[in-house]
Order: C-alpha cells, then structure tokens, then sequence
C-alpha cells in the first residue's frame, strides 16, 4: 500500500521511536481486512521496535490498537487511516513510541492533570480536513493521561454504526457513550471544554499582561502576516484568536498562493502559525472578541479589547483581521438540523451521505464545485440557485450539466428545512417566478452561499459597510485612530488569502508608522534616560 517513497519517509520518522510498540490487529475474513493487515505488515517492517499481533479481540474489524508494551498507553483505529487521516496514524506511533508532542508544557500539564474517566470515540471521513486535529488531539490526551481512552472511526466503513448513531457530521465525538462536539477542535479547545476552570485561570492570566505595542484580533492570513511585520519591527506584538488560521482551516486545496503549487489549509495554518511563533508573537488561543473600547484619556491612550471571558487586553495600536463565517439561509428548521443533515463542508461530510439524495444551496463556484463532487457519492443532487442563472464559472458549469444524477432549480428560494425531530427529510422552496412553492425529499443540505464578516462585536463603534464589512482606507486605516484591518473583515473587494497577507502587511506597517508618530510619555522619557 505504501509506495517506496513513503515507506523511506515513513522509516525515517519511525527511527524517533524510543520505546517498544505492539500493534493488534482485530480483522474479519473481508477485503479492507485484508487491506489493513497489508499496510499493518509494511509498517511493522520498518522498524524493530514494532511487532505486530492478531487477536480479533474488539468488536469493530478492521480495527488495530497501538500500545506501548508493558503499559496501559495506547490508541486505537477502527478502519484504514489514510487519506488525511495517514498523519495521525504516523504520529500515534511516534508519540505511543514515546516521542514528545509539539503541544506547550502547559497544555501537555492540563492533560495529565485531567481526573476522571474519558472514554472517546470520534467518527472521522478520510477526505475530511478537519478531522486530523480532533483524531491528533484525543490520541495525544489518551497517550498521557491513561484515564483517557480514545478509538478514531472511519464512518464510511462502519456505515451501520453512523446511521444507528445517526452521525451526519464529522468529526463527532462521543465521550462515554454520549455526544461531547462536532466540529473542527483543538487540542486546547477539547482540554478547555474537559477542565471547567480554565477558562477563568486564563481570563486572571490576561489581565495582567501590559499593554502591546500591536495587537492583532484573529489569527487567519492576514492576522499572521500582520504579527509578523509588526514583530520584525522589533515591537511589542500580541494575537488574540479565537482559532488561529481562521477560514483556512475549512479550505481543502489551495493551488492559487504564489509560488505554492498546492497545499491544503490546515497545513498552510500550521505553517503560519509557526511562523508567527518564530518571530517572540504572544499567542493567545481561543479568545473571543466582544467589544472594542477606543483609546481616550479614561483607557490612558491605549486600546482597548474586551474578550469573551471578562478579560480585555490594552494596546497602542490594534489590527482588526476577523475574518468571514459561512453565510447561513436564516430559514426555519436549519439551526435545528445543523448537523443532523445540515451541513456547510462537502468535502468533510460528503461520505456520510453516500446514496442518499442531497441538495446544494448556491449555483457560485463553491455551490458547483460541491455538486460536481457530491454526485459521485450521492444517488442524486439537487441545486439551488436564487438567481436566474448558475454564477459558477462556465467550465464548471458544464461538467455540472453534464452529470446524470443532478437537477438544477433556478429561482429557488429555500423557505424551510424539516425533518423528523432526528435527522433532516427536506426542504421546501419558492419558486420565485411563479411564486408556487414546491417540496424537495432529501437526506442531506450543503449551504454554499458565500461569507459573513465576523464584525457584529464592532458595530456602534467602527465603521461598517451596508455588508458589516470594516470600512478601510488604502492603508488599512479604520474610523477609529489608531485601529487597522484587514482581510475578509474588510471592504476588500476580493477575498483571497494572498491579498489577506498582502493586507495585513500593510495594515502592521500602517500601525508601526502610527506608532512612530505617536508623542512620547514621561514614563518613557524616563525609561530612556536610565
């Protein structure tokens, strides 16, 4: 299975293993047993550190546990991790094998210090980009807490079990039999969610650190861009996000970024974010904005941000690089079957609905691009489109036409998602000709509308377009001195994440120019002078 380019590659990381490892093998008499036996047998090759032992002892086959021997640290699989998934596999041995995690010693002491019994299960697709960080972050916490256990579920492959669950999502997580999230989290996120009081240790954290010389509110693009051009100028410099690497985290490939050929977002996010860390930037993880204070004579002249948990930071100068959500249908019944056949990833949840009937909200590029690649798993896909014609790109629009099982509705205006109080059964829409209103069967709803700006908390205080954009100038500048912003928070009118770096850029050189105009305090007079 692995061709000799990886199995090289994949030697050479196993070499970091310290420790002995047993893989135990569960299988059936089917052919994805024989497939996972295959790849279990080249892995254990390739290093003597690695046995491999078959007991049929678990219930779902295929699946194999890692454990480290003579311990009760170990992870399990249920399926055959590969696609994006082959990556948790590599660093479940690795870290199994005892070579230490990446995560901040702070983080790693949250986990150990976790008390209780966790028993996760998280039901993964292999085209999801999403899913590596939830499967990365369970396995790590099962490796050093050993009150933690954790077995990561391919969904298409235990078909039987997701819809007994009636899991339309991934990654969802179950912790001891019942549902614990859904959605794309990190490791700090999960940990937070566990350990009731880390959000009020961390608020009492944040209130006392002095104030930045920079501060950037989100971690996408054009947050890393803006750390790192403020950061190099030798200043100061905090990011506040809620999730860094934003929208790109969601993005599946990326092939337009100059001189990357491709890449995919969660790897692109983790390379800004390393790059960010590279230059002293303090990073400050899950934090939600929720006001923003201009600066005057009662904040001392500084800026000030208020967070979500009672906390606020003070800066100089702030960034504001929000970024976009996706755009919901505002209809009844969506917010009830979000993720019970609502969903806004095709590429992360598309398998779950594998023969089953679907529609596609949105004739753009992103509502054509997620017909064209449902319709190979789905038995049929419906699209919507409001307008009088399909806004994709031509080429797009004919391999959509050219495709047998999808139907596309034109002036269709969904009014209403209904379902069975479990799981989504259709939709209806208004036919906005005639003015009929018609019904549409379907298992499954994928919402590709375009974007809202994250900029609700701002209103009343900076500038916003008719769209809730922030108004900007050519320099970043907003209706408030001494704040920026960039990306697709902004009136830019294109929303790439070249021109978001571009943007941030702009907008951390903007400030430090701000900065270097501002007069000089007697405290700091001072500071010279000693």
């Amino acid at each position: 299975m692995l061709d000799a380019n990886l199995s090289a590659q994949l030697k050479a990381y196993l070499e970091k293993v310290t420790q002995p490892i047993e893989i135990v093998e569960s299988l059936d008499g089917g052919a994805k047993s024989a497939e996972l036996h295959e790849l279990l047998e080249e892995i254990t090759a390739l290093s003597d550190k690695i046995t491999l032992v078959r007991r049929d002892d678990d219930a779902r086959k295929p699946s194999f546990a890692i454990n480290r021997v003579g311990t009760d640290v170990g992870v399990r699989f249920a399926g055959i991790p590969m696609g994006h998934e082959f990556t948790s596999l590599v660093l479940a041995l690795l870290q199994v094998g005892g070579h230490p995690s990446k995560a901040t010693q702070d983080v790693i002491e949250q986990v150990r210090n976790l008390d209780g019994d966790f028993a996760f299960e998280t039901y993964f697709s292999q085209s999801c980009q999403n899913c590596p960080d939830v499967v990365q972050a369970l396995n790590l916490m099962s490796v050093l807490n050993p009150k933690i256990k954790h077995v990561a579920i391919d969904g298409a492959l235990f078909q039987d079990e997701v819809d007994a669950r009636q899991v339309m999502s991934v990654p969802t997580v179950y912790l001891n039999g019942e549902v614990f999230d859904q959605g794309r989290m990190s490791l700090e996120q999960i940990v937070a969610k566990l350990d009731t009081g880390a959000a009020k240790r961390d608020a009492e954290k944040l209130k006392t650190k002095d104030a930045f010389d920079v501060l950037i509110v989100g971690g996408g693009p054009a947050g890393a861009a803006a750390a790192i051009y403020a950061a190099r100028k030798g200043i100061r410099t905090g990011v506040a996000a809620e999730r860094f690497g934003g929208q790109v985290l969601d993005t599946m490939g990326i092939e337009n970024l100059i001189a990357v050929p491709h890449t995919e977002g969660p790897k692109l996010a983790a390379a800004l974010e390393q790059n960010v860390r590279e230059h002293e930037v303090d990073i400050m993880n899950l934090q939600r904005a929720t006001g923003l204070v201009p600066a005057s004579e009662a904040t001392g002249g500084l800026v000030e941000v208020q967070l979500e948990n009672g906390a606020s930071l003070k800066s100089k100068t702030v960034i504001l690089s929000t970024g976009a959500r996706w755009r919901q249908m505002n209809v009844p019944g969506e917010d009830e079957y979000r993720n019970k056949g609502v969903a806004y990833c095709p590429h992360c949840d598309g398998p779950l609905f594998k023969g089953k009937r679907v529609a596609v909200i949105g004739g753009g590029n992103s509502g054509v691009e997620a017909a064209i690649d449902l319709a190979g798993l789905a038995s049929h896909v419906t699209v919507l489109e409001f307008d009088s014609q399909l806004r994709a790109d031509e080429v797009l629009q004919r391999k959509l036409r050219s495709l047998p099982n999808v139907a596309i509705l034109l002036n269709a205006q969904t009014t209403e998602v209904f379902g069975d109080g479990q799981k989504v059964n259709g939709l209806t829409y208004k036919d906005r000709i005639s003015g009929n209103t018609h019904t549409v069967d379907l298992e499954g709803i994928f919402v590709q509308i375009g974007l809202l700006p994250n900029t609700e908390w701002l209103k009343g205080t900076v500038k916003l377009s008719a769209r809730g954009e922030i108004v900007i100038d050519d320099r970043g500048e907003t209706s408030v001195p001494g704040v920026y912003a960039a990306g697709d928070a902004t009136t830019v009118p294109y929303k790439q994440i070249v021109i978001a770096m571009g943007a941030g850029s702009t907008a951390a050189l903007s400030a430090f120019d701000h900065l270097m105009r501002l007069p000089v305090t007697r405290l700091e007079q001072v500071a010279e002078a000693v």
